[in-house]
């Protein structure tokens, strides 16, 4: 996905962040330990605390998954914004071509069918 917003303008020095939803059970911090920083708040952004990169972003009240910011992978080759969120405060340029748009996040009965629909075109976009 892709988000808009101004913080994570701000936080990524772009006109929007990238970032993968990855399940809370499949996702570990193997090496090192991350640091909390960016926008201070209930919604925690870990850091890298050698080159300050930000990595990945447990949101609040959202236990069942950690946004991993897609950059940090080794390919994201066939990696590209199927969501994208907070168009109501997308700068006038930035363009993504992601699937599905959302003024701000959408509603929790919007995940489940967007989540079946991403399934669905990786099956046959499989990147």
């Amino acid at each position: 996905m892709a988000c808009h917003c101004t913080g994570c303008q701000r936080m990524s020095a772009s006109a929007f962040s990238l970032s993968l939803a990855i399940p809370s059970a499949g996702f570990a911090v193997i090496a090192g330990e991350p640091v909390i920083g960016g926008l201070h708040g209930k919604t925690h952004h870990y850091f890298c605390p050698h080159c300050m990169s930000w990595m990945f972003t447990r949101p609040e009240g959202l236990d069942f998954f950690v946004n991993v910011r897609s950059t940090m992978l080794d390919d994201t080759r066939g990696i590209a914004p199927f969501v994208e969120t907070y168009m109501d405060e997308k700068l006038p340029f930035a363009s993504t071509g992601a699937r599905h748009s959302f003024g701000t996040f959408p509603s929790f009965e919007k995940y489940d069918a967007l989540i079946a629909e991403y399934t669905e075109h990786r099956r046959g976009n499989p990147g």
